[in-house]
């Protein structure tokens, strides 16, 4: 049995040094195989790093809304009885635009303007009369004072008198009543006569929709059609948190679209949302855009440049330049002397679609722009349409 156990133990003993031995040499092949990839050359490409002006711009998308848009409505219930535009057609502050069956109102006029008379007239006679019963009193009043006509009479006089004044003052607030009546009546029928509202004489409008035909029967507030003010158009984008604080009142944006490919419209930045939605983290934006042509069309879709800011003469390297290495990004510098890369950890400013400003540190010459990826610090790199050196003394050959 301990022989068992001594010969068990010696086998141990020999696999454990025959393991030690394999991973030993492994570890050594490991080392000589990242030895020999750190000399091998890399082929990359590369950039000259410049002296320029850089421009950072915020791209967006919106779409395109009337200056002002609404909704014509009767105020009353009647039968459309003209319709007097079509889709697309300009029209003018005061411009008629619908007619409703007025019979009826024309008729609540003219009793308003009837019974309007015959309160005027019915005035006049209480005028006459209260002339009468004045004249009336002064004579009995005299009559008194010499002892002629009683104290009684006198007192029916004065009574005469009063109750004359009281009906001049009810004819005269009749008057006031027929004459409010008059006005609603006319109002009423104004209502028949649908009009372009607005205080804007020189804005251009068209009709955009039309939502009934003649001859539809119609409840107070149902929509006829609709009035868009194109002279003018705003563009509404929705602006991230990181790009909001950037957004400034007055600042010129430029548009473009797919329905004018090649052309650019010119804007402004007229209102900005004091809040950011909570469910989009978005706030909203509108542009103003003068359309004096009638191109652009309310419901478009257009892309949106706000340049927020720009650089002049500053160091400037391409977008395709910028690699992260240990959690820090930089650029691999190219040693034309050694033929050979440094990773400089960099400080960036501006960054657009295609360039990135380098603020610190100042670096010249040129950077690798393609092949960085198998790339470290040190690394030998092949340029194109040149020869780096095969080997150097005491380095392996590629």
């Amino acid at each position: 049995m301990k022989k068992k156990i001594i010969i068990a133990i010696i086998l141990l003993s020999g696999i454990s040094v025959l393991g030690w031995q394999i991973y030993q040499k492994v570890s050594d092949s490991t080392k000589g195989f990242k030895h020999q990839r750190q000399n091998i050359p890399v082929a990359v490409e590369v950039a000259l790093i410049k002296k320029a002006s850089i421009r950072e711009v915020g791209k967006f998308t919106g779409s395109l809304h009337p200056l002002s848009e609404f909704i014509m409505a009767p105020k009353i219930a009647g039968r459309l009885e003209k319709l007097l535009v079509h889709i697309g057609d300009t029209v003018k502050t005061g411009q008629l635009v619908a007619v409703l069956d007025n019979d009826e109102y024309h008729q609540q006029v003219i009793q308003a303007k009837a019974e309007l008379a015959v309160a005027r007239a019915n005035l006049e006679e209480r005028r006459s009369t209260i002339e009468n019963a004045k004249r009336e009193y002064e004579r009995t009043k005299a009559l008194r004072k010499k002892k002629i006509a009683s104290e009684s009479q006198l007192d029916a006089a004065k009574s005469e008198f009063k109750t004359q004044q009281a009906k001049l003052k009810v004819a005269s607030a009749q008057i006031s009543q027929k004459e409010a009546s008059l006005k609603m009546a006319e109002i009423r029928l104004s209502y028949t006569m649908m009009k372009v509202s607005g205080n804007n004489t020189t804005g251009y409008k068209v009709v955009g929709e039309r939502f009934v035909d003649e001859g539809a029967m119609l409840a107070p507030n149902t929509p006829i059609v609709s009035i868009l003010d194109i002279e003018r158009l705003i563009v509404a984008i929705h602006v991230i948190g990181r790009d909001y604080p950037k957004i400034q009142t007055g600042q010129e944006a430029v548009i473009s679209t797919d329905a004018f490919p090649g052309d650019t419209f010119r804007g402004k930045v007229i209102r900005i949302a004091p809040i950011l939605k909570e469910k989009s983290r978005e706030g909203r934006v509108e542009i103003e855009i003068p359309n004096s042509q009638k191109l652009l069309k309310p419901g478009m879709f257009v892309r949106v440049q706000i340049q927020f800011d720009e650089h002049d003469n500053v160091t400037v390297i391409p977008i395709a330049a910028l690699v992260k290495r240990n959690g820090s990004q930089g650029v691999f510098v190219v040693d034309p002397q050694e033929q050979k890369v440094r990773f400089i950890p960099i400080t960036l400013g501006i960054v657009n679609g295609t360039q990135a400003e380098v603020v610190s540190p100042v670096i010249t010459g040129e950077v690798v722009t393609l092949g960085h990826h198998l790339l470290e610090d040190g690394n030998s790199i092949m340029l194109p349409d040149k020869k780096l050196s095969q080997g150097k003394p005491g380095k392996e050959k590629s």
